[in-house]
This record gives C-alpha cells, structure tokens and sequence, in this order.
C-alpha cells in the first residue's frame, strides 16, 4: 500500500492577482450580500470560533435530549458516556457561549487591498476578530489565499482574520449590527481626483452616518493617505459629523494601531520608498447628542 504525500498549498503570489488599481463603488456590479449580520456563515471565516450550522443544530438537538433525559444519568445512546445531566448541561453551554454567543468582529479594514493591515493587527489582537472588505475580486482571492497559508504554516496562529469581497458604500449595515465595531479603518482610499468623481469617495456626510452606525460610542475610525488634499477633504467631513470628535496627538501616543496604519500596509510600504508623506487622523464615534 502506497502512502500518498500531502501536496504543499503553492504560496499565494501577487501578480497572479493583478487587477486594474480602482474600482467604481456606484457601478451596478451585482454583488452577493447578506439580508442581515446574522445572515453570515461565520465559520467559514472563523472556525476556530464558530460552530458550523449543522454542528449548533445537532448541539441544541442534544440539548433538547438533556432536559428531557433522567435527572442524573443520561442514556449513553445520547451522549456516547455516562455523565450527568448537570455536567453535560455546563459543557454546552459554555462551548455554545465560546462559539456564538459573544464572539463578533470587532475590527474592520474597509478596501483592505491586499491584507497588510489585517495580518499586521492579528498577532497584536490575537483575541479579536478583524475582517477586511474588499470590492475587488483579485485581491479578495489573494487575501483568502494568503490567510490560509499563514494559518498552515503557523498552526493556531491568525485564525481571527478574515476577508469578504464587498462593496461598503452599499452595504455595510448588512454586515456589521448597530455599535458592533470597536474600530474602522480607511487606510490609502483611492483619492477620486476628478471633482466629478467626488462621490465615489468613501467618506462622505452619508457613509459617516453608517460608520457611526456599526461604530460603539468611543469607537474609533483611523484614516491615511498620502493626498493632502483628499486628507484636508476627510478631515473636514469628520470634523462637522455631530457624532465624531478629533482625537488628538497626544492620546494616540504609543497608539500600536496608528502604528500598524502608517507601516503596516503595502499601500504604505510603497509610500515610504519613494519618500513619500504620509497624513493621518483619528476620530472617536460620540454619544448622540
């Protein structure tokens, strides 16, 4: 009998993902999304922490045997050992409350490119789960690809991050509940030079209402780029929202996020080669007034 050698995942290259650098946001483009958050198959983006459909319905099937089972001894049939009824009672729930109940993203990387940022932030917030939106379809493939390898090469190592192809100006309430996100990111967006293509951009007194929407009060959203006038143009849109306020120079000292911002991508990388300069601001989701 011959024993076959598992084939080795080819690492995922770059240029076989190449696509034309921009997309338009407003194009028809049909793109698969869900109804609402809940509607999300989570365990394929996060098996680690979330149980597959089949896998909580055969738990709250047991579950549904546990209570109507004898008080002390369950029928081995049931459970495949002799336990009692309170002991399997306490390891359901807490492996339900590990998988579902309370785990959700909390980090977003909107136009995540080609996953730099998130990779950077996963060994930072090991036990927080971070998703990249992308509305590209090459560069969403990469991220996938680049995730899976990073995960089999360092077993138990960047489960927490994941990618969905998306378009965020349409649909980014589908995705995320009200005051789900801890933080938001909009890291080198494309700047729409064009006066007329101005509302392409991805912040705009409309798409701040959202933010603000999955964003917690104290939340925060971290912007970059290297335009100085698309910097100026998203600085003063921030700066009027009722629901966001400036957070200064000196409370984003030691700030390993901003950190990971202006370094931590491909986009910023290209920056610092060529000399360029990079403009950032952050600002904190207020309590409505």
């Amino acid at each position: 009998m011959t024993t076959q050698t598992p084939q080795k995942r080819k690492k995922p290259i770059k240029p076989y993902h190449r696509i034309k650098a921009h997309a338009n946001p407003l194009s028809d483009v049909n793109f698969p999304y869900p109804t609402t958050p809940e509607d999300i198959n989570w365990h394929h983006h996060y098996p680690a922490y979330f149980q597959a459909k089949h896998e909580i319905a055969e738990a709250a099937a047991l579950d549904t045997a546990i209570t109507t089972a004898a008080p002390t001894i369950l029928n081995a049939e049931i459970v495949g050992m002799n336990r009692t009824a309170a002991e399997v009672n306490t390891t359901s729930s807490q492996g339900h409350h590990q998988h579902n109940h309370h785990k959700q993203v909390e980090f977003a990387d909107i136009g995540c490119g080609y996953g730099g940022l998130i990779v950077t932030l996963s060994p930072l917030f090991p036990d927080t789960l971070i998703l990249g939106l992308e509305i590209r379809d090459k560069p969403t493939q990469y991220v996938e690809e680049r995730i899976k390898d990073l995960r089999e090469k360092k077993e138990g190592e960047y489960n927490n991050i994941s990618v969905i192809r998306a378009n965020a100006m349409k649909y980014l309430p589908n995705f995320f509940r009200k005051a789900q996100l801890k933080k938001i990111f909009f890291t080198f967006p494309d700047p729409h030079f064009k006066k007329a293509n101005h509302k392409r951009r991805i912040i705009s007194p409309a798409l701040l209402a959202e933010y603000a929407y999955v964003l917690e009060i104290g939340g925060m959203a971290y912007t970059v780029t290297d335009v100085e006038e698309l910097h100026i143009w998203m600085v003063s849109h921030f700066s009027v929202h009722p629901l966001f306020e400036r957070v200064s120079d000196a409370d984003l000292e030691g700030d390993v996020v901003l950190r990971s911002i202006m370094y931590g991508t491909e986009e910023a990388k290209k920056v610092e080669k060529v000399d360029g300069k990079k403009y950032p601001a952050v600002f904190r989701r207020i309590a409505d007034p």
